[in-house]
């Protein structure tokens, strides 16, 4: 690498004795080194040193440019670190990287655990519900915390939602003299912690988490009646297909819970609801979840609404279509994109036989009925039919 002028250090809680030989040189020959105050104080750079604003802007960093800099961040930069919000800016040769440790990786040193297995997630600038789609029985998660005034919150956000059982393990100043850990009863939780603590490891015991298969009860969902029901939901999602990282339109969301399946296989969607009451479910439902930062909501109608968008893997329109919608997504679609309707009217059933004649695609309806009370004894109680027309552009 031709002379970077940027040096990214990861740094522990041993300071300047953990560093490498090229990290302690790059840190001699920086004019400004920027990062946190504790990394400056372990780095013991002096008027050198400038504070990270808050929040986190890495353009001050490229102020800059052609100087000797250097950037400290805790362990590894790369892992929930600022290292890749500065090497996505920069070009190849302008960078170089040291990285220590990570937190994640000295926690499960000290715990015993198998990295490989376990979740390991960033919750120091994130809402707790992201641990919901990790928490399962036996579930090991390590997670960064803000400060200690965090722990507690956390120990009751777990407790309120049926995971007062598990294990929760403070861990302090990991790698350095100051060392601490200690194990705790997460309903028992009634601890002072240090001020600098970062991390937390939870072996979760409790509740079973929600099922990872499609098709999620619907009273996991806040609705007003305006969803898509499970066994529908999850014939949708298995003809949408997720995939992790490609986009959803779901048009017409209703409640959001084909969005919301879908962001739980890792890919991230755009909900299309004209009714604000019905956007504010979806809010409700993709921050219940932890899916917040994975979920859009656009408020208006389609095809307008969609005309500002990026072009998305999959369509699902839950009722409604026209053929000036279809027309105008159909032409946005690239080869290989997925487009699921379902019609519970005849004049959507009679557009979707005609485009499944014009395209081809699988064309099915489904009729489910349920066991219900009929006097003494029981029957059958139908629900409406469904006509679900799929397709691959």
């Amino acid at each position: 690498m031709a002379d970077p002028w940027l040096t990214i250090i990861g740094i522990g809680e041993d300071g300047l004795a953990g560093l490498s030989e090229a990290s302690r040189k790059a840190l001699d020959e920086a004019e400004t080194v920027f990062g946190g105050e504790r990394h400056l104080a372990l780095a013991d750079v002096g008027s050198r040193g400038r504070a990270w604003p808050v929040p986190f802007d890495a353009d001050v960093v490229l102020s800059c440019r052609g100087r000797p800099t250097a950037v400290l961040a805790s362990g590894d930069p790369f892992w929930h670190g600022a290292g890749a919000s500065l090497a996505e800016k920069l070009d190849g040769d302008e960078w170089i990287a040291h990285p220590a440790p990570s937190t994640f990786s000295l926690a499960a040193a000290r715990l015993g655990w198998r990295l490989e297995s376990v979740t390991c997630i960033g919750l120091h600038a994130a809402p707790f519900e992201r641990l919901v789609p990790h928490l399962a029985h036996n579930a090991r998660i390590i997670c960064l915390v803000r400060d200690a005034a965090a722990v507690d919150k956390l120990a009751k956000w777990l407790t309120e939602r049926g995971w007062g059982a598990s294990l929760l393990w403070t861990l302090e100043a990991l790698g350095g003299p100051r060392e601490y850990i200690d194990q705790h009863r997460v309903d028992l939780f009634a601890e002072d912690v240090a001020g600098d603590l970062v991390a937390v490891a939870v072996l979760a015991r409790g509740t079973q988490g929600i099922p990872r298969s499609s098709g999620l009860p619907d009273d996991l969902f806040v609705h007003d009646g305006q969803i898509t029901k499970r066994p529908v939901r999850a014939l949708a999602l298995s003809a949408l297909a997720p995939r992790p990282g490609e986009r959803l339109w779901d048009v017409g969301a209703g409640s959001g819970s084909i969005s919301v399946e879908w962001a739980l296989c890792g890919g991230t969607a755009t909900a299309i609801e004209l009714r604000e009451d019905r956007a504010a479910n979806i809010r409700s439902n993709a921050a219940a979840f932890g899916l917040a930062h994975r979920i859009v909501i656009v408020s208006g109608k389609a095809p307008e609404a969609l005309a500002a968008l990026d072009s998305p893997d999959a369509v699902f329109i839950g009722g409604g279509l026209d053929g000036a919608t279809f027309d105008a997504i159909w032409a946005r679609l690239s080869p290989g994109a997925r487009f699921v309707a379902h019609s519970v009217t005849l004049e959507t059933e009679a557009l979707l036989g005609e485009l499944h004649q014009r395209h081809g695609g699988e064309l099915m309806r489904v009729e489910i009925a349920h066991a219900a009370p009929l006097g003494r004894y029981r029957s059958w109680e139908a629900t409406r039919p469904v006509v679900q027309w799929s397709a691959v552009r």
